[in-house]
């Protein structure tokens, strides 16, 4: 039997890891070769995750010694709610990791320390076409119907 990963938060010993998950994410996001985000960005999010003044936040899960998902969500003010709300901005496993439970586990992680904050609700965004992704949110979450714009400036 598979023992469940361990969910910890990030340390700076686990750059070259989630560095790799950090790479993967963003290539299925569409994020690589001359689309790839700047390095200064990947630098100042990395350096984020250890300023305490920074609202952005970062989970792993290590199984067998191994850092093989990631998580990052940030805590900010609602315009419809007196209490925060937690934004999980990133989720990423190792896809020959993926099916094992890993990604529910960094969910409810990024749950219970919107709970400890004092946040009434969660949420997130993804694309239509992550089939996979959406089957296991779908068992985690309601899917409200919001479509998301943006525009670059």
């Amino acid at each position: 039997m598979q023992a469940e990963p361990l969910i910890r938060a990030l340390s700076r010993a686990d750059y070259e890891a989630w560095r790799s998950l950090w790479d993967g994410y963003n290539a299925f996001y569409g994020r690589s070769g001359k689309t790839a985000l700047p390095e200064e960005i990947t630098r100042a999010t990395w350096d984020r995750f250890f300023d305490e003044r920074e609202p952005v936040r970062a989970l792993v899960a290590e199984e067998q010694g191994k850092v093989s998902g990631l998580v990052h969500y940030l805590f900010h003010r609602s315009t419809n709610r007196l209490k925060d709300v937690c934004y999980l901005q990133d989720l990423f496993t190792e896809p020959s990791r993926r099916g094992r439970g890993m990604g529910r586990r960094l969910i409810e992680a990024v749950y219970e320390a919107a709970r400890k904050h004092g946040c009434t609700r969660v949420y997130w965004h993804t694309q239509e076409t992550n089939e996979a992704g959406r089957a296991l949110y779908d068992k985690l979450a309601k899917y409200t119907g919001f479509i998301v714009y943006t525009r670059e400036l």
